[in-house]
């Protein structure tokens, strides 16, 4: 194995246990949504409901999610550009591969060489 694909199974591996953890936070954004519907249909004002929520708020755990898959996902496609190009893959084939252009992969292998 060579290190970009052992930087891109880190990668992975990683990913994992992120995606556990966003399943957690869609958990409770789910039973957030399911406070908010039934505090609603009993009558009860938004503007009443919101204040009451535990925190992290609704909002927020959105906002934590989207960036917690975000940022995993950018160390995925980085390491998995370069662990493809590095097993001789052109980066026309990868930008196919990850339905992007060729300047995305490009960039991709570019800021992974920057970065070390």
């Amino acid at each position: 194995m060579t290190d970009e694909t052992d930087a891109f199974l880190a990668a992975v591996n990683d990913l994992d246990g992120a995606l556990d953890e966003s399943l957690a936070m869609t958990q409770r954004m789910k039973d957030r949504i399911r406070e908010i519907r039934d505090g609603h249909a009993s009558g009860r004002p938004l503007r009443e409901l919101v204040p009451e929520e535990q925190r992290p708020l609704l909002v927020q755990l959105l906002t934590e999610n989207a960036n917690l898959l975000h940022s995993y996902g950018t160390r995925v496609r980085r390491t998995e550009a370069r662990a493809l190009h590095h097993e001789g893959m052109t980066m026309d084939e990868i930008a196919r591969q990850f339905g992007v252009t060729r300047q995305r992969i490009s960039a991709l292998l570019r800021d992974t060489a920057a970065r070390g």
